[in-house]
């Protein structure tokens, strides 16, 4: 059986309700643990955990046995819930030597450019601080209006936060097959097909778990939303042995579901074509050389004047000398910020805003040429 290639070094690992919870009897400790240890054993690969389980976990500590539809029991369950969940996950990670940090998002985080750039800055340092971010929707303030909906959902809206090369949606299910196999036996696993194909919500169906808000569906729109990040997903089923060692080794295992589009080129079109512009920023000769010909970040000493009330996280115009559009990308600082730094090295942007978010104004990730 041909391997796959290479699914890259950033992953986002979400595992659903059903597995962590051994569908609903509680926190399966003895899988989480398995998971865990396979996880630290992925030595080369950066890893943030997006969990499901915290409603699930509250529901069996309160004995309820089905899923609460008001909001307010919803919260409280998350809350009681919340809390096993990170203990178990904290401690065994700290049998292989890592530490956890719970991470919790609301849609409105992920909306909002400068909490957007503030939760995309915050899971970066952890990554590089070798700490595993365990992500989870705030289900203890979120509200109808602003909740994701389901964590696969969530796991790729982080994908996007990170620029993830893989999600992998651990589920109760192999993967995606062609009919629903507990209806038709004979169905076939999809093994790859491109995300964002019409005919793979039709095979997926709508049917959830009691515990979750997800269904295969969910998952299927998941990968076609990390797909626009050029993220790759894998949905597979988490009680196969080793199944994330088996994943980095390329072996088939579930559905791959691949981004119609390069990493690069997906992200800088979803940058020029989803976002306004606040702001423009006139460059020097240099930093115009620079952007078109080096591919590097913008920095402040190569900006003459900034013009416009932007905030961080904004899009805003890089324009030349001669008047033209060079680039366009997300700033790193708000308007005024920007005015104090105009034409001073990096190493100065503590002196004279008494802080520093980022050693550049658009970092080469977040910016497109035009």
């Amino acid at each position: 059986m041909n391997k796959r290639k290479k699914l890259g070094k950033r992953w986002v690992i979400k595992i659903g309700s059903a597995l962590l919870t051994n569908d609903g009897r509680g926190l399966d400790k003895t899988a989480i643990k398995n998971w865990v240890a396979q996880m630290a054993a992925l030595t080369d690969i950066e890893i943030v955990l997006v969990s499901s389980g915290a409603v699930a976990e509250g529901m069996t500590r309160l004995n309820w046995t089905q899923r609460p539809t008001a909001l307010y029991q919803l919260q409280a369950a998350a809350a009681l819930g919340q809390m096993g969940m990170i203990q178990t996950y904290e401690s065994f990670f700290q049998e292989h030597g890592l530490h956890t940090a719970q991470i919790l998002l609301t849609h409105d985080d992920l909306v909002n450019r400068q909490r957007y750039l503030n939760a995309r800055s915050t899971l970066r340092t952890l990554v590089n601080l070798e700490i595993v971010p365990v992500v989870n929707e705030n289900d203890t303030v979120t509200t109808e209006e602003i909740r994701f909906g389901d964590n696969d959902t969530l796991a790729a809206l982080v994908a996007n936060l990170i620029e993830a090369d893989l999600l992998v949606i651990l589920t109760d299910q192999q993967g995606l097959y062609e009919r629903d196999p507990r209806i038709d036996p004979s169905a076939k696993l999809i093994q790859e097909a491109y995300a964002g194909e019409p005919s793979l919500e039709a095979m997926a169906g709508d049917t959830g778990g009691h515990l979750g808000r997800g269904g295969m569906l969910t998952k299927i729109r998941a990968a076609t939303l990390a797909a626009r990040s050029g993220t790759a997903t894998i949905i597979a089923s988490g009680r196969v042995s080793d199944v994330l060692l088996r994943i980095k080794k390329g072996e088939n295992i579930g559905t791959l579901l691949r981004p119609a589009q390069a990493p690069l080129a997906a992200r800088k079109q979803w940058l020029a074509s989803h976002l306004k512009m606040r702001g423009r920023l006139y460059l020097d000769e240099g930093a115009e050389r620079v952007l078109r010909h080096s591919g590097k970040s913008l920095l402040a000493i190569g900006v003459t004047r900034a013009e416009g009330q932007f905030a961080r996280g904004d899009m805003v115009a890089c324009i030349s000398p001669d008047g033209k559009e060079v680039a366009r990308g997300l700033v790193n600082y708000n308007a005024e910020e920007t005015h104090k730094i105009l034409g001073q090295p990096s190493h100065k942007i503590e002196t004279l805003l008494g802080y520093v978010d980022e050693p550049e104004l658009i970092h080469r990730d977040n910016l497109v040429l035009v």
